[in-house]
């Protein structure tokens, strides 16, 4: 029977694809038949999902079937097209709308997924009912029939605003029971979905605070009865979305209650007022008024676990630190050659395993053998070098040290200021063609760097974001073993500190340590630079003694001033170092 069944939903898929538009383009769904089907397409706690990893539709005909709900084909189908090309649509919608969900349920944030998907059910199914001619109430009153009303107040305020928005008689979806109980929010609802219905991502924290009411009373889970929810980890299986690092424009605005939100009430209520009652979140970071404000690393990372991302907390904090370090660019030195080498190509190889597949030249790999075997009739072009008419740009290599002492904070937890601003050294070396080398050092104590200078931005941002949260500054003897344990770097190399005033106990407390200062700006032929979090006028014979040893110290009052030292840093090593376009 269930062949037959997926044959009819087969056929009913270009119908639901229509609903919404007849240039709709998805996928046929994954059609599960058994149990077996359902683990493999990881379907539970619901008879369809979907999955905005790989933009697919999963529907479990099995229950479907036991469901009695084989004739609402196209309506089930419609919806849940609905969530990939109306509400949330992608991944980065998901997530903004899932951060002004976790805002407007302070302590129940939790639940946010669950509350995300109830609201973009109700669009979905208010459109599909209204506009597409579909019988979505049908589904609902065909469940009705299967089980008894639930007791949830949230559930019973849900249907109950169908009932308001299809003109449904009053407990022939939602509990009659309860309907007294929650006839206001269900009203208010009502007119959220009609009233947002085009821009729904702002209605989103209103709706919010519209259920929280109903969370706030039940301590234990909510209890919504029957499989509902299609949409509660329709990120698992996906990368992290651009974007979500910054707080929308209007987000907090939109944490308002309905009741209070004129274009729904009819009211003259003063949103200022309202503004003022209400606890301002945390944690932020504010530049220009309603633009330029960021989530913290904390709430980025609980975002994305609302979002279904299940990926390692390192790979989600490098994540957070490389999108705010990107719109923070900036250009690297470099190092003008006299002549530069262009290539030309050469006589012909046999191509190694070991060397990438892209080297294989396959033209004359094929003209020797038809059968092509790797390793054995694959061949690759030697190229040389021969002295060009323009002069080269050579990259400065980068040596970032950062304090990663008990006075740092987490950058998992709260904005580093000195991870952002080696963030953003970090990849503009990496632009330019640079390698770099990360070392965190909290001494005495421990440290963690790259086995060397690399250009595997990936380990470079693990390194960079890790914590240690040992000892009370960076320490020199990392500058010893690399600049003068080592040979000599072959490469223009520049040398970026980031730490605080106790470098100057570092010092003092190594026994070498001035000979270690004096010698890193020898040794690194691009410079040195300390970028230093004090009272300058406290240390002025300090830094002169940093100075005279050749560092360019910058001194910042607060770490914030780290993340503007990037641009100074590149107008500065720039004019003395490179020339030319970056």
């Amino acid at each position: 029977m269930t062949d037959e069944i997926q044959e009819a939903w087969r056929r009913a898929w270009p119908g639901a694809l229509a609903a919404w538009s007849s240039f709709t383009k998805l996928s046929e769904p994954i059609w599960c038949l058994s149990r077996k089907d359902e683990k493999a397409a990881e379907l539970s706690g619901s008879f369809a999902m979907i999955r905005l990893a790989d933009h697919k539709v999963v529907i479990s005909l099995r229950q479907i079937e036991d469901m009695n709900l084989t004739p609402f084909a196209t309506e089930i189908l419609a919806h849940e097209i609905g969530h990939h090309v109306y509400a949330p649509g992608d991944l980065r919608d998901a997530g903004r709308l899932l951060a002004r969900m976790r805002l407007g349920l302070p302590t129940r944030e939790i639940h946010a997924p669950m509350i995300s998907n109830l609201y973009t059910d109700l669009l979905i199914n208010d459109r599909l009912q209204r506009q597409a001619g579909l019988n979505i109430v049908g589904v609902y009153e065909q469940i009705r029939a299967l089980e008894e009303p639930s007791p949830s107040k949230l559930w019973a305020c849900y249907m109950r605003t169908y009932e308001i928005l299809w003109n449904r008689e009053r407990g022939s979806l939602a509990n009659p029971d309860l309907i007294d109980e929650v006839q206001l929010e269900a009203e208010l609802g009502a007119r959220l979905v009609r009233s947002y219905a085009r821009d729904w991502m702002r209605g989103g924290g209103r709706f919010a605070c519209l259920m929280l009411r109903f969370l706030l009373e039940n301590e234990q889970e909510p209890g919504l009865p029957g499989n509902w929810l299609d949409a509660l980890s329709a990120g698992a299986g996906a990368g992290i979305p651009d974007g979500l690092a910054d707080l929308d424009d209007d987000e907090l605005d939109g944490i308002i209650h309905p009741a209070f939100d004129p274009e729904l009430s009819g009211l003259d209520v003063n949103l200022n007022e309202v503004e003022r009652d209400r606890p301002t979140p945390g944690g932020r970071t504010s530049v220009g008024g309603q633009k330029g404000r960021y989530r913290n690393p904390g709430e980025y990372t609980e975002l994305l676990k609302s979002l279904g991302v299940d990926l390692p907390l390192n790979e989600v904090v490098s994540a957070y630190y490389r999108e705010r370090a990107s719109r923070h660019i900036i250009r690297f030195p470099r190092r003008r050659q006299p002549q530069a080498l262009d290539p030309h190509p050469e006589g012909l190889d046999v191509w190694d395993p070991s060397s990438p597949i892209a080297a294989i030249d396959w033209v004359e790999s094929v003209i020797r053998s038809p059968l092509v075997i790797p390793g054995v009739t694959t061949v690759e072009r030697q190229v040389g070098h021969a002295p060009g008419g323009e002069p080269a740009f050579d990259p400065v290599d980068l040596y970032l040290g950062i304090d990663c002492s008990g006075s740092m904070g987490n950058p998992a937890v709260m904005m580093s200021f000195p991870v952002l601003s080696g963030a953003i050294m970090l990849l503009s070396a990496l632009r330019a063609k640079a390698n770099v080398m990360v070392c965190l050092s909290g001494e005495p104590g421990t440290f963690s760097q790259t086995d060397g200078f690399i250009r595997d931005e990936r380990k470079l941002m693990a390194t960079l974001t890790h914590y240690l949260g040992t000892g009370y500054a960076f320490g020199i003897k990392r500058l010893e073993d690399e600049f003068m344990v080592k040979p000599p770097p072959k490469r223009a190399t520049h040398a970026l500190i980031i730490s605080d005033a106790d470098m100057f106990v570092m010092i003092r407390d190594v026994p070498n340590g001035t000979e270690i200062i004096e010698t890193v700006p020898k040794v690194c032929s691009a410079g040195a630079t300390m970028v230093l979090q004090l009272q300058r006028a406290h240390h002025e014979e300090s830094i002169a003694m940093l100075e005279k040893a050749g560092w360019n110290v910058h001194t910042v009052t607060t770490m914030e001033e780290v993340v503007t030292f990037a641009a100074a840093f590149s107008r500065k090593t720039w004019e003395r170092h490179g020339s030319g376009t970056p």
